[in-house]
């Protein structure tokens, strides 16, 4: 009770007015197999200063950077994040502001949204784009759901290049609706194979996801061809934003609806969250989009303003017409990530993109000229696949002790790569340490 506020009285007086005697008498219905009757094994209390001291120790345990040199991607980036993004988001009136249910009066709110919109827009290459998801793992799930609103049709096909985990995410959404996923094979180059596309047929969705999760570019030009052939709709998924200020977006290419992960525009890592869902289509399946898309418009004084356009998901209206279970969007993440865009613009996200690009490309080629097999000779960006060989699992565990993460195995995902790990080095790795890591790794 030492962290309630009640005394005994305004608890006799609340347990009075709910018609129970006491405290347990609230838990009735939880049956008594299911109930602690013990106490929990907790450590004894600690005082304030023993316990920060005690949390210090746990988190050296973790290999985070800059302290550690960690060349570890796979869905989550390390990157610089600009000074004015942390001090402009941490604005009380940004900070503090809530998603807006009442939306006219919170024009502050909808024009940050709007402005991300428009910038998310200009990144996916789409005509429209919605206020934000959970994270690109839900957002690639919403978009299967979307293809299959459109085409009326069951089953989707999803690379096996795509995330391992949006592709669970995925499943946990499609497979209890009795929605049928079906895995393409990727081909020995490192990426999808198609060929299998027009095998499947009655497709609602193909889903790809470049670059890939080997850090491999996709050719989603011939992947929108197979989707076509087959009446499917083209989903790209993607996971590491900031690699569309080198390549063609994905629209441009062909990708129907376009569905990927925004934490490395201005967000940090976090331990895996929180991650900005990103989502956008054409202006012709507005309609069938989960989540919210703000607009702007002029008031009839002629004033601008900014209106909640679409709500397409509204469980307290549509219920189960609902579009999406989404209830609300990841607005001060999407607010990150428009201020990131803004502060690095159209030149410095290109020279950004192109900078992390040549950084992974040396240690790539460092380490192939130490002797280690890179597997896929796809062009590749910020992250690749090294084969370092049977016995390496030793090795890994020595330099990690030592404060060095030398990329993801990939084995547990993908067995037929046994000896393989995914490498990832962002503008935020020194040539010192990538040197560093060919020196430890080859030893």
């Amino acid at each position: 009770m030492r962290y309630l506020p009640h005394t005994s009285q305004e608890i006799e007086e609340m347990l009075a007015v709910a018609g129970v005697n006491r405290l347990a008498d609230l838990f009735a219905t939880v049956p008594e197999s299911c109930r602690r009757h013990s106490p929990m094994d907790l450590p004894a209390p600690l005082s304030e200063w023993a316990l920060n001291e005690r949390m210090d120790a746990l988190a050296a345990r973790t290999a985070v950077a800059p302290e550690a040199k960690v060349f570890l991607g796979a869905g989550s980036y390390d990157h610089f994040i600009p000074a004015a993004v942390d001090a402009l988001a941490g604005r009380s009136e940004f900070l503090t502001a809530y998603t807006p249910y009442q939306p006219e009066i919170s024009q502050g709110t909808l024009q940050a949204i709007y402005e991300y919109q428009t910038l998310a827009c200009r990144l996916m290459g789409t005509e429209v784009a919605t206020a934000s998801h959970y994270d690109g793992a839900t957002a690639l799930a919403e978009a299967l759901l979307m293809a299959i609103r459109k085409t009326e049709r069951r089953r989707v096909a999803v690379s096996r290049l795509v995330h391992p985990h949006y592709r669970q995410v995925a499943a946990t959404y499609l497979r209890p609706a009795g929605y049928e996923i079906v895995e393409l094979p990727y081909r020995p180059d490192g990426t999808t194979d198609l060929s299998a596309v027009g095998r499947e047929g009655d497709l609602a969705a193909v889903a790809l996801q470049s670059p890939n999760f080997f850090g491999c570019i996709e050719d989603l030009a011939a992947g929108a061809a197979a989707a076509r052939g087959a009446g499917a709709m083209l989903v790209t998924g993607f996971t590491e934003a900031l690699a569309y200020g080198l390549l063609k977006n994905p629209a441009s290419q062909g990708a129907d609806i376009v569905a990927g992960e925004g934490q490395s525009l201005g967000l940090p890592r976090s331990f895996g969250g929180p991650g900005l869902g990103m989502l956008g289509t054409r202006q012709a399946h507005v309609r069938s989009l989960p989540g919210r898309l703000v607009g702007k418009t002029v008031d009839q004084e002629g004033r601008q303003g900014f209106v909640l356009t679409l709500a397409t998901r509204e469980q307290h209206i549509r219920r189960e017409r609902a579009t999406s279970n989404i209830c609300t969007n990841n607005s001060h993440c999407a607010l990150r990530a428009v201020m990131y865009m803004a502060a690095m613009g159209k030149t410095g996200f290109r020279e950004l993109a192109a900078l992390n690009h040549d950084k992974a490309a040396y240690l790539k080629q460092a380490l192939a000229g130490a002797g280690h097999r890179i597997p896929f000779a796809r062009p590749t960006f910020n992250e690749f696949v090294v084969d370092f060989g049977a016995g390496f699992e030793a090795i890994h565990r020595r330099l990690q002790d030592a404060g060095i993460v030398a990329g993801l195995p990939l084995a547990p995902d993908y067995p037929d790569l046994e000896g393989c790990y995914l490498l990832c080095a962002t503008e935020t790795a020194k040539r010192q340490d990538l040197d560093l890591l060919v020196k430890e790794v080859s030893q």
